[in-house]
């Protein structure tokens, strides 16, 4: 294959901590994404530069790259803490600062590559090739773009396009959402999101008349973009995200697991995509992404508008729907699903007020399944598994490894031995071998030691594809020499490996692009007086302050979402003018009260604080 026209493809994986970090690695990932000491978007996860320096030593094993996350908005007091941390990053070896705050930009930053985050609202042509031009080195594209809407971003820019495929989804545009900061002001912006999304509300018209009662109307089901990857692959993105820097390693192994297996599909059918890291993870259960935490799962606006991408009954963990209840008695029932359950598993239904329950299987016999409870069992309901015992254990048990394909050559040359380690990069390192030779009385099985000993690599990350011994005599070697020149080539071949994927240096240089819009208002996040300069620089002749430091702004729209209760509710304005009838529509609980327009033009719902 001539890597030169091919296509590099990446898996992006969410580390909440190291132990994530690790086992995202451990399973396929080819860069990993983690959150530093702080300024990221999710608060509770922060990291200590020790640790973020211990989880590149591993990657770059592999190849694999780790991108820091400091996306959230800087008060002018910030700016400052945060320029040393990115230098800090940069000594450290990351590959990039993931970064949301264009005050940044007006710094003096270290030759570190500078990725867009999402939160950048990025879902236009023209706002893309800003960022390209002003130095960008990746994009996090918008989640609510289809895959036509990447088409023709990709092909208008020539920055590598990174977009979202799996996890939680924000029911707004990234980093336009203003709800929490609104009423709690806990700012999302800020990576302190209080989820008001997840909440229950109640939905009614103009004349009070209610449309919805008590249910989680903004809350989306998960995205899972499993079956579309090769069409992203062709419309343009490199970078495949998976969403869940909270989430556990379990759920990090597992769904990271399940995307590998679907991309090196992909790649091994086709000659002009490579995998952008090294190594092969050898996975000890069988992933599954319905197994995970989901909310159910949605392909969101990839194909463009679907009905059914909400979750209004709950925000919790669904899990996999097993079949309907088709028999019931007074301590068991009986499910048609064709999967086995067992004791421990978790089922979850919904009850006859649309309110998520579950019960534990306390004991299985035959098609009679025992539960810990009976409670709202009634037959025809639809059984869900939550908690599949047998997979849960299998991942806490996991014992994948990702190993790096190695061939071993002990040779015999001008009166010195010499061993060497080619990886499958083609990466060599040879060392001189301080061994003392005998006359071996036995040169079979003399030899069946010698390559004993040097493949003796199960503690490292390289496995011994082939192993070739090329001796001009019959020797025999002491053990313990040949384990030390085992180690010694070891350890130099891990230096050299960290070495030859240590990241170049891309220095940041400032422009005067000018920017898509002249004017500016409180949606373009600027709350420090260097984000001023930096739109200011690239043309803009007014821009507001941001949300963050606004006291109080006038009509504000606390989120723009693509989501549309009346398109739910099957009364699309476009499809029945009638239904205008009804506006204004109110979304409201015992706390809070908003205002819902609708921008017909652009199918986006807008929310305003009454």
């Amino acid at each position: 294959m001539n890597s030169s026209i091919s296509k590099t493809i990446e898996l992006l994986s969410p580390a909440k901590n190291l132990e994530c970090g690790i086992a995202a690695i451990n399973h396929g990932a080819d860069a990993v994404y983690i959150g530093g000491p702080g300024f990221g978007a999710r608060k509770n996860a922060g990291n200590s530069l020790a640790d973020i320096e211990e989880l590149i030593n591993y990657a770059h094993l592999f190849g694999v790259k780790v991108y820091i996350t400091l996306n959230t908005l800087l008060f002018d007091h910030e700016i400052d803490e945060a320029n040393k941390l990115i230098h800090a990053i940069y000594k450290a070896g990351a590959n990039a600062v993931i970064i949301q705050d264009m005050g940044l930009l007006e710094t003096e930053l270290p030759p570190i590559e500078i990725h867009a985050s999402t939160q950048t609202d990025n879902r236009s042509i023209e706002k893309v090739r800003f960022l390209q031009d002003v130095g960008f080195s990746q994009v996090v594209l918008a989640r609510e773009l289809s895959i036509k809407q990447i088409k023709d971003i990709s092909k208008n820019t020539t920055v590598p396009l990174e977009y979202f495929i799996h996890g939680a989804l924000c029911v707004c545009y990234s980093g336009q959402c203003y709800m929490s900061a609104s009423i709690n002001k806990r700012s999302a912006n800020r990576g302190e999101c209080a989820q008001p999304c997840r909440l229950k509300y109640s939905l009614k018209d103009k004349n009070g008349s209610e449309i919805y009662k008590d249910k989680h109307l903004l809350s989306l089901k998960d995205l899972n973009l499993s079956s579309h990857l090769e069409s992203l692959i062709d419309a343009g993105i490199s970078s495949f995200k998976i969403e869940g820097r909270l989430k556990d390693k379990d759920y990090v192994a597992n769904i990271t697991a399940h995307y590998r297996k679907m991309l090196d599909t992909i790649i091994d059918d086709r000659d002009d995509l490579i995998q952008a890291s090294s190594g092969k993870a050898m996975t000890s259960f069988k992933a599954s992404a319905s197994k995970s935490f989901n909310r159910g799962f949605s392909k969101y606006f990839v194909n463009g508008r679907e009905q059914d991408i909400c979750s209004i009954d709950s925000p919790k963990n669904i899990g996999e729907e097993l079949g309907k209840v088709k028999f019931i008695a007074k301590t068991h029932f009986i499910l048609d699903s064709r999967e086995k359950l067992v004791n421990g598993d978790g089922l979850s239904y919904f009850t006859k007020n649309k309110e998520l329950s579950g019960v534990l299987v306390n004991k299985v016999e035959g098609n009679k399944i025992y539960p810990n409870h009976m409670k709202g069992i009634s037959k025809g309901i639809t059984l869900y598994r939550n908690h599949d015992k047998q997979f849960n254990d299998a991942v806490i048990k996991n014992t994948t490894r990702r190993s790096i394909m190695v061939e071993i050559h002990f040779i015999e040359l001008n009166n010195q031995f010499e061993l060497s380690i080619i990886d499958e990069d083609q990466l060599k390192t040879t060392v001189i071998c301080d061994v003392s030779p005998n006359k071996a009385n036995n040169p079979a099985r003399a030899l069946e030691q010698i390559k004993s000993q040097i493949s003796k690599l199960g503690n490292t990350v390289f496995h011994p594809e082939h192993i070739n011994i090329d001796l001009i005599n019959d020797w025999f070697f002491q053990a313990k020499e040949l384990n030390a020149a085992r180690r010694q080539l070891i350890a130099e071949h891990e230096a050299k490996r960290r070495e030859f994927y240590k990241p170049r240096d891309t220095v940041f240089k400032a422009n005067t692009i000018p920017f898509p819009i002249s004017e500016l208002n409180y949606t373009a996040n600027i709350i420090n007086e260097k984000a001023q300069q930096f739109y200011s620089r690239h043309g803009v002749k007014k821009s507001d302050w941001g949300f963050e430091k606004s006291s109080s702004i006038k009509g504000a729209e606390l989120m723009r979402t693509k989501h549309c209760l009346l398109y739910m509710n099957k009364q699309c304005l476009k499809e029945h003018p009638e239904a205008r009838q009804l506006l204004p529509l109110t979304l409201y609980n015992k706390k809070d009260s908003y205002l819902l327009e609708f921008d017909c033009k652009n199918c986006e719902m807008i929310v305003k604080r009454k």
